[in-house]
């Protein structure tokens, strides 16, 4: 907990001058994964790293900065559907080289053997 506690506040300080949380730039990188189709909420927070309280809320804010934009399903009318725009694709491709910075600097500290092994034993803690 200490350690993933550690990560997290390292990803806030890297997320924090371009406006945005961890959790907000999550949330654009599974849009982006769904680029241009995009999800609707409840695919998002099944895809989600941390489970957030308010995933409506937290797109409510995205796309208040024009990062996300949301349509209704074609589907069905009541769902809605969250797309990353090209500003939101901008801002990532603006933050990938200090994330990519922050991503060796974690990894770096681990032999390739110990981040399999780590990876290991935190799939036995979470898996069902």
């Amino acid at each position: 907990m200490v350690a993933s506690d550690h990560v997290r506040r390292r990803l806030d300080e890297v997320c924090e001058p371009y406006g945005i949380t961890h959790t907000q730039y999550n949330v654009l990188r599974i849009l982006k994964g769904a680029y241009p189709k995009g999800y609707p909420r409840k695919e998002i927070v099944k895809r989600m790293l941390e489970a957030a309280p308010d995933v409506t809320r937290l797109l409510t804010r995205l796309e208040k900065r024009g990062l996300v934009a949301r349509s209704e399903s074609l589907s069905d009318r009541r769902w809605s559907v969250a797309h990353i725009t090209r500003k939101g694709l901008a801002l990532l491709d603006k933050m990938k080289p200090a994330i990519s910075q922050l991503t060796s600097l974690i990894s770096n500290r681990m032999s390739e053997s110990d981040q399999r092994h780590f990876s290991t034993l935190c799939e036995k803690l979470y898996r069902d």
